[in-house]
């Protein structure tokens, strides 16, 4: 595997599509196999899990879906203790971060004289938290999902997450678990989690909104879901794009790019610059190292597949590739970051400078993890308290606000073929 630079003038449309599709994946193939998991666990609620995961542990019964008090002790004398006290770092500063985010509880305005419109802001009652697991651990992941909705004021917060062999589940995930304030945590993932969390089983309580990343089959079940509860953006393969000028130093870059593909094989990155000594070097680094990378058949297959190093002509063009792009994960490497950021208009989180890597964020600096990937940071935004969060509105009108706008509404309700809908309001004048 040899990576070599591009000139982005010399792409051609099909190779910038292949750009810009990515690890965009079609799950549509395996829709109709959710849509069946799903739909029986509707039906037929625990026993669908427990026929699952009998693999892992013959004569499991309902309460071994559910992690215990017991469990989760131990699980604390499972972990190296700086382990737990670095937990407890990265929980306080995503926490501060997203208490930042809070919006007053209610405002108000006068529209004319005699009307009074406002809003008010209310948590969601219950949020379903979907987390990785089996094979990895990614307590981080708990705490982006479990916090935003504490800080929000949900009331109650349940997590999923899929179970190792003997029906236990990793420790580090539980312990971040009862860090962030979990209320309970299932030992069900996959399809099952996500249909139990849905429409609720005898064990499993149903909830509003589902969030969390998970692969394609988690993906797929959560929009087949979707309507029957609330799910966040879509998520595929982790993803980044560095946006750099001839300031970036190539060593840096270098990591930062491998950094970003070894999450899985179809990862994504992306190096524009308009240096092309720095494109050049950023290659003969990365063809250097590649030989000595540690889990080489994820390496080869999303440095293959999805990675470019891109030569832009200018600046201007650095930054409409970039906007078209929509990264997950934007890094800036320019002279004047903060210039530059101005004019990023799609991302779903943005790292600037050189002291700034991805995994800061992916870890411990406050901002939050799980963001849209494959160009849906065009319409999406990544977790944030704002998804746990409703704002319905309210109105208040006085006899003579409603005066003010009788003939406007009964008008245009007899218009649209609604005639009760203007009686509604004529008949309070006579």
């Amino acid at each position: 595997m040899q990576m070599t630079p591009e000139r982005i003038d010399d792409l051609s449309p099909e190779r910038r599509k292949s750009i810009m599709e990515r690890s965009m994946e079609d799950i549509s193939s395996i829709y109709e196999d959710m849509r069946k998991i799903t739909t029986d666990v509707k039906s037929r609620g625990d026993a669908v899990a427990l026929a699952h995961y009998r693999k892992h542990k013959d004569d499991i019964g309902p309460a071994d879906l559910e992690v215990g008090r017991e469990e989760i002790e131990a699980a604390y004398g499972q972990l190296d203790p700086k382990v737990v006290d670095y937990l407890k770092v990265a929980a306080g500063n995503i926490v501060k971060f997203h208490k930042a985010q809070l919006e007053r509880d209610m405002w108000s305005i006068e529209i004319s004289e005699g009307i009074l419109a406002g809003r008010i802001t209310r948590p969601m009652d219950i949020v379903g938290c979907y987390i990785p697991g089996g094979t990895a651990a990614y307590p981080s992941s708990v705490l982006m999902t479990v916090l935003p909705a504490k800080v929000a004021g949900v009331e109650r917060i349940v997590a999923v997450t899929p179970p190792g062999k003997g029906m236990t589940a990793n420790p580090a995930t539980l312990v971040a678990a009862d860090i962030a304030g979990c209320d309970r945590i299932f030992k069900v993932g996959g399809p099952w989690g996500v249909a139990g969390l849905a429409y609720g089983t005898e064990t499993m309580p149903r909830v509003d909104k589902i969030v969390g990343p998970g692969n394609k089959y988690v993906t797929a079940a959560k929009m087949l879901v979707y309507g029957q509860v609330d799910i966040d953006s879509p998520a595929g393969p982790s993803e980044s794009l560095i946006l750099a000028d001839e300031t970036g130093e190539a060593r840096l870059v270098a990591v930062d790019f491998l950094s970003q593909v070894e999450h899985d094989p179809d990862s994504a990155a992306v190096l524009v610059t308009t240096s092309q000594d720095l494109a050049q070097s950023v290659c003969e680094i990365i063809n250097r190292e590649y030989d000595t990378l540690p889990r080489k058949d994820i390496f080869a297959s999303s440095l293959a597949k999805h990675s470019y190093v891109l030569i832009a002509g200018d600046m201007d063009q650095a930054i409409d590739f970039t906007n078209e792009y929509a990264a997950e994960h934007l890094q800036i490497l320019t002279r004047d970051p903060f210039i530059t950021l101005n004019r990023i208009k799609h991302a779903g989180s943005i790292f600037m400078g050189p002291w700034a890597p991805v995994p800061v964020g992916d870890y411990a600096s406050g901002t939050n993890h799980v963001l849209p990937t494959g160009q849906c940071a065009r319409m999406f935004s990544g977790l944030s308290v704002d998804d746990f969060i409703k704002k319905p509105t309210f109105q208040y009108l006085s006899k003579e606000g409603l005066e003010s706008l009788k003939d406007v509404v009964v008008t245009l309700a007899e218009v649209e073929g609604l005639p009760i809908h203007a009686r509604a309001v004529r008949e309070r004048f006579e």
